[in-house]
């Protein structure tokens, strides 16, 4: 059975809409999220969503066949358990569709629809049926559809924003099954009846309650336990904060949290963690641990409720620019329900000051994803310090542990910032720090990145080369180590190349992130899989290089996308690039790049079979490499102009191209080249019909080749020689010739015709 992880901008295993539990355990890669360790309640919605798998459709029920894949809707808004709930199903009939398990996001972590290109190309993949690197919309759509057909597999699609990313994604027949999530009706898409997620039943939100805090606590006081649901309204993910809260908290009883979470507002000032004269702008943990210990102590004398505690802040700190206030209005997915913003704010007033400001630095994550390394680039602290933290975080149902998408060696862990948190965190981000602060943590996680993939290109190449400056902390242990970091972390880290771009303040580094990315990639031995990734990559440099004006960048950029395109088999695409990044190359005064340019687009029109052009552009590239003095070029240049007159049937000029390359070749030095072109020569004069001399250029061949050491080319040029003796009328010249060459040459490369005369 074939189950895949996957996601349109990184491979996830935990959902973000907080009814899971974080789980310790890391899941063979390659299927989908583990099942939630203790699901509750929703008994009622997965027994209709099974029936709903086999009843009869809109088309059955009219007397038509079906024409599609069954499709599935669970709604609710974020936190409601809604991916909790479309997995545990996906797992209950995983059996039923062997032919393939999948997930895959539909938006990102701001909440923005995924391009449906991204998330066709993604699920092509874990289909291994990946399509050409630049291909997009009707093309990817009509390769997923036939990578589907005849298949009967099942997938998740977490989190649809626009009933067109599901619509694009819908292959034809009925063998598959699809079950969506979304925040509400998806109109447009055919025979569908969403599954529509309120609050638990309060027996469901005990038994949460009692899996977090421990069954005693909750035995001893079940109506403060009922109460605390209540003023929760059932929802998962705000009992999952509050009972995270609780456990870290035993002499609280459950029912003072519950008066203190009825005290909260959110339409009230967002309560600060500590006065700011208590915070440690570069550490991530302090005394006091993760969650300050006096929260729980109420009517101590010098302990106050959460919100006086803030208006107190308020007023004694120097900080905070204006209050903060966590609406339902904020940021692009601002979908939370009331319950959860109050159980967050709940809980981030009890995290110990360093602890809340790496939290809301984590809204800076690329893709909404991030490991130690990044957090400690962020925080400005040890890794170990920021893995705690983490880890400590995880705990109180912050965050998310992430499924690593490669087997091939154990990864640092990783971890996800719920959907639903993002906003918060952003809004928390801009108003309590100081945007310089925040612009240099972002700095430092891009430093950070860049030397990650320094040291992961040295880890892929030869063996033996020495990270040189590199700290232990960031060094890879192998080449198989590098290999997967790369693999696993390849959407976060473009993602993040995105994120720089996007910036506009961070060109430098941005530009340095991409050319870290594009050597890693380039030394990354399974490299050829990531087309896809490289287009996209040589697009945001491109994107940098025209805001910036430069035009060698640019013209680099626009070559290796035309070379893409070209592997994409789309020569005419490719023409349009090399055009541009010839004239970028003139205005930036590029002649390197300007001969790269000429000659690209002479390869480009030989792909489209217009030889006289192919050939016109060679030799503008010849004119320039000679003009430069470049005499490698030029002997190379000569050689295919010689090969392209020979095609033609124009002799006299090959003869003289490739004499041209035979002398380029000899003030190089290069002895190898020289025989080759010497044995070009020899084939030209016996096509134009002088076999005696192309026996004088092929002895001269056989000189040279002997001169440079080359065996196997001094027994191609042995052959050679036995077949113009051949039409010479000579065939005991010819035997002695193709014996010689039997005793340079395996037996595989000696045509069936020599094997035999010499048996």
């Amino acid at each position: 059975m074939a189950d895949h992880v996957l996601d349109a901008d990184a491979s996830v295993a935990a959902s973000d809409d907080g009814l899971r539990e974080p789980s310790v355990q890391t899941p063979a890669p390659g299927t989908l999220p583990p099942d939630v360790p203790h699901f509750v309640g929703r008994r009622r919605e997965l027994e209709e969503l099974r029936a709903d798998i086999d009843r009869p459709g809109l088309a059955t029920l009219r007397g038509r066949s079906p024409d599609g894949s069954r499709v599935l809707l669970v709604a609710g808004r974020p936190g409601s358990g809604r991916t909790s709930l479309a997995l545990r199903l996906a797992h209950d009939v995983a059996a039923r569709y062997p032919d393939g398990q999948f997930f895959v996001r539909l938006s990102d972590n701001e909440g923005e629809p995924v391009p449906s290109d991204q998330s066709a190309r993604a699920l092509l993949r874990a289909l291994r049926a990946d399509a050409e690197p630049g291909a997009e919309g009707a093309e990817l759509s009509a390769a997923l559809r036939t990578a589907l057909a005849g298949r009967r597999a099942v997938l998740v699609l977490d989190d649809v924003a626009d009933p067109r990313q599901l619509l694009d994604l819908l292959p034809k027949g009925s063998g598959s099954l699809f079950v969506a999530t979304a925040e509400g009706p998806l109109p447009g898409v055919p025979d569908v009846r969403p599954c529509t997620l309120g609050g638990l039943d309060p027996a469901a939100c005990v038994d949460l309650l009692a899996q977090a805090v421990g069954r005693v606590r909750i035995t001893n006081d079940p109506k403060a336990a009922e109460a605390l649901a209540h003023e929760c309204g059932g929802h998962p993910a705000a009992l999952r904060l509050i009972g995270a809260w609780l456990a870290t908290q035993p002499r609280t009883s459950v029912a003072d949290a519950t008066r203190r979470l009825h005290d909260i507002r959110i339409d009230s000032p967002a309560p600060a963690p500590a006065a700011a004269r208590d915070s440690a702008p570069g550490a991530a943990t302090s005394g006091d641990g993760v969650l300050r210990e006096d929260v729980g102590r109420r009517g101590a004398a010098d302990v106050l409720p959460v919100d006086e505690r803030a208006r107190v802040v308020a007023r004694s700190a120097p900080a905070p620019a204006k209050a903060t206030a966590l609406t339902a209005a904020a940021g692009p997915r601002a979908t939370a329900p009331p319950e959860l913003l109050r159980a967050f704010r709940f809980v981030y007033g009890a995290l110990a000051p360093a602890v809340a400001r790496m939290l809301r630095l984590l809204a800076l994550a690329p893709a909404g994803l991030v490991d130690a390394q990044t957090a400690s680039a962020l925080a400005g602290c040890s890794v170990g310090e920021a893995e705690a933290t983490l880890e400590n975080l995880t705990g109180c149902g912050l965050l998310h542990t992430e499924q690593p998408t490669s087997a091939d060696a154990p990864l640092p862990r990783q971890y996800r910032v719920p959907g639903w948190l993002t906003p918060s965190l952003r809004e928390l981000l801009r108003d309590t720090d100081r945007p310089g602060e925040t612009q240099l943590a972002r700095a430092r996680m891009l430093e950070r990145t860049v030397r990650l993939l320094h040291a992961c290109r040295l880890g892929l190449e030869e063996a033996g080369t020495e990270p040189d400056g590199l700290p232990k902390s960031l060094r890879f242990a192998d080449r198989a180590a590098a290999a997967a970091w790369l693999r696993d972390r390849l959407p976060v880290l473009l993602a993040a190349a995105r994120l720089a771009v996007a910036d506009g303040e961070l060109d430098t580094l941005a530009r340095r992130l991409m050319a870290a990315l594009v050597r890693a990639l380039a030394a990354d031995p399974g490299g050829g899989e990531n087309a896809a990734e490289r287009y996209q990559l040589h697009h945001l440099v491109l994107d940098v290089a025209q805001r910036r004006g430069l035009h060698r960048e640019k013209a680099a950029a626009l070559l290796n996308i035309g070379d893409l395109d070209v592997e994409g088999a789309r020569p005419l695409d490719a023409l349009d690039r090399y055009r541009a990044a010839l004239v970028a190359a003139r205005e930036g005064f590029d002649g390197d790049a300007e001969g790269r340019a000429l000659e690209a687009i002479a390869g480009t029109y030989l792909e489209l079979d217009d030889p006289q052009r192919a050939s016109d552009w060679y030799g503008r590239a010849l004119a320039l490499r000679q003009a430069r003095g470049e005499l490698v070029h030029a002997a190379r240049l000569h050689g295919r102009l010689g090969a392209l007159q020979t095609y033609a049937g124009r002799y006299g000029p090959a003869l003289r191209e490739w004499r041209a390359a035979v002398t380029a070749y000899r003030r190089l030095k290069d002895l190898p080249s020289q025989a080759r072109a010497l044995t070009e020569v020899a084939r030209v004069q016996e096509y134009a019909g002088h076999p005696e001399d192309a026996l004088r250029t092929c002895r001269d061949a056989l000189y040279w080749a002997r001169q440079a050491g080359e065996r196997r080319l001094e027994g191609a040029v042995l052959l050679r020689m036995a077949d113009t003796l051949d039409r010479l009328g000579d065939p005991a010249g010819a035997r002695l010739q193709r014996a010689a060459a039997r005793r340079l040459l395996p037996a595989s490369e000696i045509p069936r015709t020599a094997g035999a005369e010499e048996g």
